[in-house]
Order: structure tokens, then sequence, then C-alpha cells
């Protein structure tokens, strides 16, 4: 049998290339300076003797090539046909429609797609997000947290249960005189998290942690990407569990405990990067304990913005105290796991093939069994003129997401997981601009059409490639950095006004501050998250017909069951923001819609409470001001983006 190394990689020719260098890209507002901050890499990563960063043309080569070679190796090794011809004319159509923005793979296929990295480390790196239940916490101890560690530094949101909770009890660790160099490596920060907390878990041995290997700040990454943080989180992790948990020894561990272990490694994560949210905690619905945790202001601000907190819904519960927690901040979600582990689409009968879903993603559009990753992919049907342009294009999209299902992982019971059930999630964002392209009723019956399309194209793929069919395959994502380039309105969700600020983050040490704050854009201090930077965009919403403020809270529940209905097999990905009127009825409506939903969200539209929100609504004239203060920038040489840390959207970063 041919291995890896004897099959010619594939490849898109120079000629075919050409002219897409020149070509003009149909980006959004700010679309470009999106794509040279998190998803453009190092030029000298391919060529050493290069310099700068990728321009689109280049990503939308690395990333088709990428998919089509994985696809490639998988046939030659398991002896399978492959059509060189026929790979080429698909491969060139994916390439031209993820050229102008009709599709796009997740933030984590533009940043790793096609490097090294994937093929000489791990390829859990082009995955979005992850579930980790905690319920053999007593067993598994800190390889839990560990797992969730290493996944959260590798770009992939985890989503985690509080089940572990009462467990074990906490220890006092078995200090000793030995010293551990911490390796400078993802390995290494892991490995020494979760060696400390098997002390407090367990009793074992915890030795002195010497850091002076670990590269400075700002220095660059190989393979993933971007720049370190140099040790400063990773010692104030150490310090921070070391405090925490002292203050338990001799207890049970708690929900709390639990949820503020992963908030803490969420913090250290994202200390050198740009994301302000990582993971989903899952409680159970008579915790209030649990519930009630970021009523802490001083933690919240500290470490529990990490987490969107939600817990396992009942049908038929009494959501009286739930709702009234929601009316005030936006917490806790809600999840009807039951749902989720009887119905695909709800326009279908009951299915039991997935009832051994554990949990969601951070955004809770992938329902996903304990270990078990998701691969998101986005279409744009508001770029499509027709139903037939859509789904030629849905092919494509589904292409890329089963491709991903063919690599694996360095954790043995994920892949087995991926294995078997080939999950994906087929996403579509700008949905309320292709309603006003297109009609709603039409959006539904190409929801509809759509899903049917897929399920025969999983059919016919599954079959060829000699792998199980996805078990779901369509999902809604809120959406957030990818939803950017091609100034589509995120996921399901209204836009925020007709003129608003988007506010996106950047490491403190990215190169593309210097080139932003030459062009005028207002910066400044995230007030969350250390060594992260906060930049105001001016944004003019061009398919503007009615803003957050101006939509029911029944008109967006009711979209969201209708693409629950009609679209999504896992789940939809909803916030909903209500008004002061509304905020007594959030009780009825969690009645009304726990038969037709599977996760939802609430959120007061105005007095958030969170200071620099993603969005902020502006009028006219303050649009103008701001945009007068800017020079568009029209090309930006950088020394590469720093990709995309974490499966985010607009509601977790809310």
């Amino acid at each position: 049998m041919r291995t890896p190394a004897n099959i010619r990689r594939f490849r898109l020719s120079e000629a075919f290339i050409e002219p897409y260098k020149t070509k003009e890209v149909p980006w959004g507002p700010i679309g470009y300076v999106t794509y040279k901050r998190t998803y453009s890499r190092r030029l000298s990563e391919f060529d050493p003797d290069a310099a700068g960063s990728e321009e689109w043309w280049q990503t939308c080569k690395r990333v088709i090539e990428g998919m089509f070679d994985m696809q490639k190796q998988h046939v030659f090794l398991l002896g399978l046909e492959w059509n060189d011809g026929k790979a080429q004319r698909t491969a060139k159509d994916a390439y031209d429609r993820l050229f102008n923005l009709k599709w796009t793979p997740p933030g984590r296929g533009l940043w790793m797609m096609g490097t090294k990295f994937i093929e000489e480390k791990t390829a859990a790196g082009l995955f979005n997000c992850a579930f980790r239940s905690t319920k053999d916490l007593s067993t598994k101890g800190g390889y839990l947290f560990a797992w969730m560690m290493d996944a959260l530094m590798l770009g992939i949101g985890v989503g985690f249960d509080t089940e572990g909770a009462g467990t074990l009890t906490i220890h006092e660790p078995h200090y000793t005189n030995d010293t551990l160099v911490i390796d400078d490596s993802r390995e290494g920060w892991v490995d020494s998290v979760h060696l400390l907390l098997d002390g407090f878990f367990f009793g074992g041995k915890v030795p002195k942690f010497d850091y002076s290997a670990i590269r400075p700040e700002g220095a660059p990454i190989a393979g993933f990407g971007g720049t370190s943080s140099g040790a400063g989180p990773l010692k104030e992790l150490h310090a921070s569990l070391t405090e925490h948990y002292t203050e338990r020894i001799g207890e049970p561990i708690t929900s709390v405990d639990i949820v503020d272990t992963e908030n803490l490694i969420g913090r250290c994560v994202v200390s050198g990067n740009v994301r302000r949210s990582a993971a989903l905690a899952m409680g159970r619905h008579d915790d209030r304990l649990y519930l009630e945790m970021k009523n802490d202001q001083e933690k919240l601000y500290h470490h529990r913005w990490g987490s969107n907190n939600s817990f396992h819904a009942l049908v038929g519960m009494d959501y009286e105290w739930h709702a009234t927690q929601s009316q005030q901040n936006g917490e806790p979600g809600y999840i009807w796991l039951d749902n989720a582990r009887t119905r695909g689409r709800f326009k279908d009968p009951e299915r039991f093939d997935d009832i051994n879903v554990a949990g969601f993603n951070p955004c809770v559009e992938q329902q996903l069994e304990d270990a078990e990753l998701c691969c998101l992919v986005e279409t744009f049907p508001a770029m499509h003129d027709n139903i037939e342009d859509y789904l030629r294009t849905l092919k494509i999209a589904y292409l890329y997401g089963k491709t991903i299902t063919l690599s694996n992982t360095h954790w043995p019971e994920t892949n087995a997981k991926m294995l078997k059930n080939r999950r994906i999630g087929l996403s579509q964002s700008g949905v309320v601009q292709a309603f006003n392209r297109h009609g709603r009723r039409e959006m539904y019956q190409w929801c509809d059409q759509g899903y049917e399309y897929v399920r025969e194209l999983d059919e016919e793929y599954s079959n060829w490639l000699c792998i199980p069919k996805s078990i779901r395959t369509t999902s809604i994502k809120p959406s957030g950095t990818v939803s950017l380039l091609n100034g589509s309105t995120p996921g399901i969700h209204f836009p925020e006004s007709e003129y608003y600020i988007r506010r996106i983050r950047f490491s403190h040490t990215s190169p593309v501050l210097a080139r932003l704050e030459e062009a005028g854009y207002h910066i400044e201090k995230d007030a969350y998250s250390p060594n992260t930077m906060v930049v105001e965009f001016p944004v003019h919403e061009p398919y503007f017909t009615k803003s957050k403020k101006h939509v029911t809270m029944w008109e967006q529940l009711e979209i969201a069951a209708q693409y629950q209905h009609y679209w999504a097999d896992n789940s939809v990905s909803v916030t909903v923001t209500f008004n002061e009127e509304e905020a007594a009825q959030l009780k009825d409506a969690l009645e009304m819609y726990e038969t037709r939903l599977k996760a939802v969200s609430f959120l007061k539209y105005s007095e958030t409470g969170y200071q620099q929100a993603p969005y902020e609504a502006i009028s006219k004239k303050e649009y103008e001001a701001m945009n007068k203060k800017i020079t568009p920038i029209q090309r930006m040489d950088t020394d590469g983006g720093s990709g995309t840390k974490f499966c985010t959207n607009d509601s977790c970063t809310i």
C-alpha cells in the first residue's frame, strides 16, 4: 500500500490561479483588515526567502489544495478510485466560490488548513469546538482539565458540564524539592497543569516549576502561528489554581470549583491572544450555587467571563426563577438535552441515533458526545442569485466538512467518536440579509431543499470514501469573525443598527495595530483580557430593514424555530434580545418553545452591564464623524495574522 510520502500532492495550476492575483475581492466594510489580522499567515512558513504575509488568493489556494490533498491521501491509502480530472474541476469551483466569499471554512480552516502543523502534529486544530464531561473526574482527575486546556490552546472552543461535582475530595499535594523545567510547547504547559491539579485531586507529587525555557513575549510561534505570550500567563494560572484549591483542602469538589478551574485555564490561554470567551459550562437546573456564580462581580471580571453558563433544562419544568435570572444578566442559557438526543430537524420524526449526546459546544449549535469534536462550515445564501447557485456552493461546503472528518487527532477517545459519527455542521450566515433579498418563505424552501440535497450528497460521498454517513450535518452558528469578511449579518441575528460600532480584539503585540492607528481608528485596552487591545470600526449595514432594537423577542424565537424545523439537524444558536416590556414574558416564551428548540439564550437589549460590547448602535451623524477620521486601508503588509484562537462568535463574546 502506498504511504503519504509516495502520493503526489494535489495542486491547482498556476494558469488557473494567475487571474485571481489581481481580481477584486468582495470584502465587507472591515473584511480585509479582519482577514489580515486573523487569517493571513507568514509567507516565510512556506518559502524561507519570502517576506510579508498571504493575500487572499494565496490563502484560498492553501485551503483548497489542503482540502483536496486530504481527500486524495485518504483515497489512495485505502486503494480507492481517484479521478483527478473530476477533482480538479470541483477544486476550481471550490476556489472560485471561496475567493468570492460565497462560502468559507471555519476560521480554524482558514488559519490551519494546508499547513505543516496539520500534517506533522495533529489535525485537531482544524476543528471548531468540543465537549467534555466531568462525570469521570474521580478517576481521570486533572487529565480532563488538561484535555480542555490542550483543546483551547489548539483553538478549539470547549463545552463542559459539572457532573463531576461531589465525586472527589480536595487533597493537600505532596510538594517535592524536584524541579520541572516546563517545555516551551503546548504540551509542556498542559502537562504542568495536569500535574498540579492531580496534586490537589489525588494528593500527588508536585515539583517546583521552572519557566526559564519558555520563549519571551512577542516571539513568533512556528507551526501553529501567532506570537508567544511569554511565561507570565502560565505562572499566574499555577498561582491562581494553587490559591483556589489550597482554601478547599478537605472539602468535596463543587460545580463552582469545576467552572472556576476551566475559566482560570481559559484566562491563561486567552492572555496572549484576541478572544474573550472560549467555553460553555452546563450545570444542573437546581444548582443555585452554580447558577448564581457570576453575581460575584470581582470574580466575574477576573475570570468568570470565560464561559457562557447554561443548564440542562427539562421540558415541563418551572422556568420562573431561571427566567428572572435571565432578565437580569442574560444568563443562564437553556439547553434541552433530551430534545437533542431524540430529534434531528423538528420537521422529521424522532430519531434515536444520537442518544449518546452529552452536551454542546460553546455556542450550542453542535450537540456532541463526550470528547467529540465538530467542524463547522459557513455558507452565505444572500451572496447567491438563486437556489441552483446556492446548492452548488452547498456541495462545496459539505465536501469541506466531510473531508475534515477524514483526519485524526492525538486523542484516541476523540478519534473513536469521530470515526463513528462523522458529525459536521453546515451553517448559514447573513440569514436576515437573505430574507431581505429572497423573501422569508423562499428561504425556508431553500433550507428544506438544501437539507435534502446534503443528505443525498452524504450518501454518495460516504459510499465513495468508505466511511459512515454523518450522524448530523446542518446547524446555525452565530458567526463572528468569518461573517465580517463579506459583511454578512451574523447567523440568524438581526444587525445592531443601520449604523454601529463593531469592536474587534487584537493581541497587543499584533503588527496590525500600528497600521490601524496610522489609519485613524480608535484603539483602547480591553477591559476584560490582559494583553489585548480593542479597535472600533464604524459600519453601515447596506441591507438594513430592522434592527435588534425593533425586532420582537417572539419574531426572533420563531425564526430560530423555523430553522430548527427546516434546516438544522444539530442545533440553532440564537441569543434572543428582549426589551423592557418583554422581560416578564420570558417564562411564557420558554414554555411555548421548549418543544421546538434545542437551546436558547436571552439578553436584554440595553444595559447589558458589559463594557466594550462587540456591537454598539450609533447615529448616522456619529458614523460619518468617525469615518472622516479614517483613511481606508487598501493593502497591508504584515508579518502574519494571529489565528482564530477560539470557537467564538457574537453570543459568546457578549
